[in-house]
């Protein structure tokens, strides 16, 4: 059960970004009474995602390596590129880019950089999901 927990949680990760991004934030604008109500509810799910991101990650990091060995997974030797990276965009898009759409500063260059990224983000996650379940990468 815990050599199957990696690829759980990597579903977690693309799964809820493939459904907030790409389902639940288009339907709010759809369907709520403003853009701005839309937008504010958009971008506490998006800080949701970073937050839910960055623990899947942290947990992905940890099951990476054996207890006891110094020698990785063969799934996370193929991974952790994705991994990583995954992690930091979460970061950049909250810490850095998310601020300025709020902000509504150049909305138009932060809000493509935003979107970039999370696509970005999205095929990270993709990436990783996809290396734990390639059965070449599953035994030791």
């Amino acid at each position: 059960m815990i050599d199957r927990l990696p690829a759980l949680i990597a579903a977690l990760w693309w799964g809820s970004l493939s459904t907030i991004g790409f389902l639940v934030v288009p339907m709010l604008f759809a369907h709520l009474a403003t853009p701005a109500i839309a937008g504010n509810m958009a971008a506490k799910l998006f800080s949701a995602q970073t937050w839910l991101e960055l623990v899947c990650g942290l947990l992905l990091l940890t099951l990476s390596r054996p207890r006891g060995m110094s020698k990785l997974h063969p799934w996370a030797q193929s991974a952790l590129g994705g991994i990583l990276a995954g992690m930091l965009l979460a970061l950049l898009l909250e810490f850095a880019v998310a601020p300025r759409i709020v902000a509504r500063d150049n909305l138009r260059l932060w809000h493509s950089l935003g979107t970039a990224f999370y696509i970005a983000q999205w095929l990270c996650a993709g990436w990783v999901l996809w290396r734990l379940t390639d059965k070449s990468n599953r035994h030791n």
